[in-house]
């Protein structure tokens, strides 16, 4: 993993997940309308993967949709529909071609058909892929995810003829969307705004967090080397003292 100047390896997250905001207000400054604020947000995914790549972070995560978006005005919420559907078309394969293997969480059932179909085929294409871990989250909400686990969660107990009375949080989170990777290590949230929006509400318990007034289309490798490096100074303990940290004491796993 490559060591940013003034930093260890092992202080480097291995996941990373962004609240990519302030799309509209940078396209409102700019005398544009909302979509080419998007659009720009778009490149700066795309600039984003590659810094993540370059950089050795495994794990990716990005809110580019959520479930309360569709409240959005409908010529808003069409406009993103047809960018996703573009970014896949056009994406997937320069994902597979750098290592990237592209994953989408979220409710799928309230997207069309042929977006349905374009998410299949780039996981399908990408799936081998090891560089780099990139989640896309599309129609996602922290409490449906929670949600949807729990049920398939009581639903594998009751295959099982097993007592509800046991179901645990292990059991429940083996069902979350990112349950085959590492949670959140760090939450960057672009645009202002101190708030988690609904994103990863279980994943992110012990995430650290950091907030910035640039807006994402201005986000770049700097911004996201300060933020590494704002991770990089802070002493995580997980439930322990810090005298348990600086001695080594890791009966609990980070």
């Amino acid at each position: 993993m490559a060591a940013l100047p003034g930093s260890e390896p092992s202080k480097f997250p291995r996941h990373v997940a962004v609240i990519m905001d302030g799309n509209g207000r940078w396209a409102y400054r700019q005398h544009l309308p909302r979509v080419a604020g998007h659009r720009r947000g778009a490149e700066v995914v795309r600039e984003m993967v590659q810094s993540c790549v370059d950089l050795g972070i495994p794990h990716l995560t990005l809110f580019a949709f959520s479930t309360e978006n569709w409240r959005r005005p409908p010529l808003e919420v069409r406009l993103l529909m047809n960018l996703f559907r573009l970014l896949l078309k056009r994406e997937a394969r320069k994902l597979h071609e750098n290592g990237v293997r592209l994953r989408i969480i979220g409710d799928r059932s309230a997207l069309e058909r042929d977006i349905r179909q374009l998410i299949e085929d780039a996981e399908n294409l990408t799936r081998d892929n090891t560089r780099l871990q990139l989640n896309l989250a599309v129609n996602y909400g922290g409490r449906w995810d929670i949600a949807q686990a729990t049920r398939a969660a009581i639903a594998a107990f009751q295959s099982a003829a097993l007592n509800l009375q046991d179901l645990s949080e292990q059991d429940i989170a083996r069902h979350l969307s990112l349950s085959d990777g590492p949670e959140p290590d760090l939450l960057i949230r672009t645009g202002g705004e101190e708030r988690i929006s609904n994103f990863l509400v279980w994943q992110l318990a012990y995430t650290e967090f950091y907030f910035t007034d640039t807006l994402w289309p201005d986000f770049d490798r700097a911004s996201l080397q300060h933020a590494l490096h704002s991770f990089a100074h802070r002493q995580r303990r997980f439930g322990r003292t810090g005298d348990q940290v600086l001695e080594g004491d890791c009966s609990v796993s980070d």
